[in-house]
This record gives structure tokens, C-alpha cells and sequence, in this order.
């Protein structure tokens, strides 16, 4: 066996190249094995098609250590992983007496009669060994495939797909050895444009191999990634520090959370411990939606209109849910776009500022919610007292 450092990750099921279906399991896996140091070097959705699996399985064996498949491992004649598989290595699937009995016992545990059709999900390869899936009826398949390599097929509905992977698949592969020395983090940005931290940053930054310094626009922020694999005798880790701390001094004004951080848990950091009140006018109630059930959020009004000066209604909120901060927003249109008004009553005193979104709607409200986020983030800087 060998230590698995590159996957490919392959989604079988035409319900998922139709569209009727998304597949949420290549992204699970695929951050999970990059975090593990693992290499994904492709995600592919396929349909339910035998010729086009097989040839997907046999080049996931050429290009990479791993391939995991999700779906198609049902019992109807439409579920070709297994067949696929079978095709891919040149082996016969068979019924196996052992599966037959795991499945028909969990079959009488619910008092139905076992289909003829569900001893297809009892097939095995010589090649294969049977995952347990005790949440549905189909095992999955744990493959030694030759030179080392291995195959990993997988169910495809979440609820069976992640705890077989993680209490039986992940172990076997960690058994192996799983990764290289790799690292990675995420600075999230605000009041900073992907095209303006180009600029900052430089391109010759952003085109080095290792580290690989990359950014990412995201609705809320953002996200300037810096990932390494150890190499020239130093640490994947020390590779990342290095270049974080070469970019700090020119993107470091602009970050507001790390990581899967979000602006509820930025905004808490910078309240430590004060609370907010709000009011909302035209956003839908965005803002509350983007912070979620922070319990810094003293009480979010939707769609009450801010009438007048909006310092005095910040001022008003904050007053009148005994708040340490009030925040006021109101939008209106403004041709395509929304104009932003936030309001914000400080212990230090009261400010307005005026924003656009450069969208309409409902991406343009969420926007709205982002840009008052970040005002209150900014007025809460204890640099500026």
C-alpha cells in the first residue's frame, strides 16, 4: 500500500448533471482530505452511464491514490458504481453470502421483505471489502486496487455517506498514511476590493508556487488564502507564517476575521462584552440574518421604517432595549443600485455615513447588511477609541 497524497473525487448520479440534485458531498470530502493534506486534483459529476464511470474510475487510478465515488450504489439498475468499478479492474462482482444476511437482518428489523433487486447492494469484487452503512441499505466498498491504490465507494445521501466515511473509511486511509506536511490559513477582508488587493499585494506574490497566496470574492468579504507544502527543509506551517507575516503590513488595516469566522463572531470581538440594538428599514431584515442569533443582537425591528435623522433612531434603539450601541439602517433605491444609510450611537457619541451597493434586490440588501457590518466594525476599532 501506498501513502495517499493525491484524490479525485467522483459523483455518480444523473441527478446531479441534470441539476435536479446538487452534490454537496465532493465539497465535505474535498475540503476535508485538503485539510488532512490531501490533493483533490478534480471533482467530477457523472451520470448514470457505465462506459463514461468506468473510464472516470480508470483515470482516477492513472492520476491520482485515491478515488473516492459517491452514489450510485442502490438497487436498481440504473446504481452502476459497483459495475463500474467491477469494469474498471477487470473483475466480476458476485453476491457475497455474509452481505446477504446483514442485509436481510436489517430488512426484518423492519418488518418488510427483502426485494430480489436488493442483492445487487451484496455484490462484492475480490478486490473489495463491504463498508458498513448503518443508517440505509448499501454498503459501501473499500478497493485495493493495484499498485497500491485504493477506491472508496461511498452512498450517496449525506446521512449514510458522512458516517460511513469518517468512522470507516477515514480510519483505513489515516491507517496508510494520509497527506504531506502541508498549511494553510484564511485572512477574510473588508473595505478592499479582489482587484485593489491585487494591487496591494502585488502579482508576483500572487503567482509564486509555494506558498501559494490566493484570493477568493466572496458576498460577505474577501478571503486572501496562503497555503504551503514543506519543502527546502522548513515546515509547511513556518512557509505560511512567513508569508503572512510579509503581507501583514499591507493588507493588515483590512482584516476583519480568520478562517470560517464571520462577522458575528468579528463584531463580538470588537463589542467584547457591550450589546447592540437595531433597527432596519428596506433591508428584509438582512443584517439579522448575516449576524444570526448573536447574542450581542439585543433586538433586530424588520422593515419599521427609520424616519428622520438616523443618528436619533440609532440613538433610540439603543435607548430603548437598555443597548450599550444602537444601529440604524435604512436603504433606498438609487437607480440600479441601493443607497445605504447607517446610523450608529456610541458611548462616545453618534455618526451617519452614506454607502452604496452597487446592486439591486435581494443580493443588494445582503450587500446592505455587509457594509453596515463593517461600519460598526471600523467605529469599534480600539485603536481609534
Amino acid at each position: 500500500m501506498r501513502r495517499v497524497e493525491t484524490a479525485i473525487l467522483l459523483a455518480i448520479g444523473t441527478e446531479l448533471t441534470t441539476g435536479a440534485t446538487r452534490d454537496t458531498n465532493g465539497g465535505d470530502l474535498a475540503a476535508e482530505l485538503t485539510a488532512l493534506g490531501v490533493t483533490v486534483t478534480r471533482l467530477v459529476a457523472l451520470p448514470d452511464d457505465l462506459a463514461a464511470a468506468t473510464e472516470a474510475v480508470r483515470a482516477g487510478l492513472r492520476e491520482a491514490d485515491l478515488v473516492v465515488t459517491t452514489g450510485g450504489l442502490g438497487p436498481t439498475p440504473d446504481d452502476l458504481t459497483r459495475e463500474a468499478i467491477a469494469a474498471a479492474l477487470g473483475e466480476v462482482p458476485a453476491v457475497d453470502p455474509e452481505q446477504v444476511i446483514v442485509l436481510q437482518r436489517l430488512f426484518e428489523r423492519r418488518g418488510v421483505a427483502m426485494a430480489a433487486a436488493n442483492s445487487k447492494q451484496a455484490w462484492l469484487i475480490p478486490s473489495a471489502t463491504a463498508l458498513p452503512n448503518p443508517n440505509g441499505t448499501a454498503p459501501g466498498w473499500w478497493v485495493d486496487a493495484p499498485r497500491g491504490k485504493v477506491i472508496v465507494a461511498l452512498p450517496g445521501p449525506p446521512r449514510e455517506m458522512r458516517p460511513m466515511w469518517h468512522d470507516h473509511a477515514l480510519p483505513r486511509l489515516r491507517a496508510l498514511g494520509l497527506g504531506t506536511d502541508r498549511a494553510a490559513i484564511v485572512l477574510r477582508l473588508t473595505g478592499v476590493g479582489e482587484s485593489a488587493l491585487v494591487d496591494l499585494i502585488g502579482e508576483a506574490v500572487l503567482r509564486t508556487a509555494n506558498p501559494v497566496v490566493a484570493t477568493y470574492a466572496r458576498e460577505e468579504a474577501v478571503d486572501l488564502r496562503i497555503s504551503a507544502t514543506a519543502a527546502r527543509g522548513r515546515t509547511a506551517a513556518s512557509l505560511v507564517r512567513q508569508a503572512e507575516a510579509m503581507l501583514i503590513p499591507l493588507i493588515g488595516r483590512f482584516i476583519f476575521a480568520r478562517g470560517t469566522e464571520t462577522w458575528a463572531h468579528a463584531l463580538a470581538r470588537r463589542l467584547a462584552g457591550r450589546t447592540v440594538a437595531s433597527v432596519e428599514s428596506g433591508t428584509g431584515g438582512a443584517f439579522a440574518g448575516l449576524v444570526g442569533q448573536a447574542p450581542w443582537l439585543l433586538r433586530d425591528e424588520v422593515s419599521r421604517a427609520v424616519a428622520g435623522d438616523l443618528r436619533r433612531a440609532a440613538a433610540a434603539a439603543r435607548d430603548g432595549a437598555s443597548a450599550d450601541i444602537g444601529l440604524a439602517i435604512r436603504v433606498r433605491p438609487r437607480g440600479l443600485d441601493l443607497a445605504v444609510g447607517i446610523g450608529l450611537a456610541l458611548p462616545g457619541g453618534t455618526r451617519r455615513a452614506t454607502r452604496m451597493a452597487f446592486v439591486g434586490g435581494e443580493a443588494g440588501r445582503r450587500r446592505a447588511a455587509v457594509l453596515a457590518a463593517a461600519e460598526l466594525w471600523r467605529a469599534l476599532d480600539p485603536e481609534r477609541g
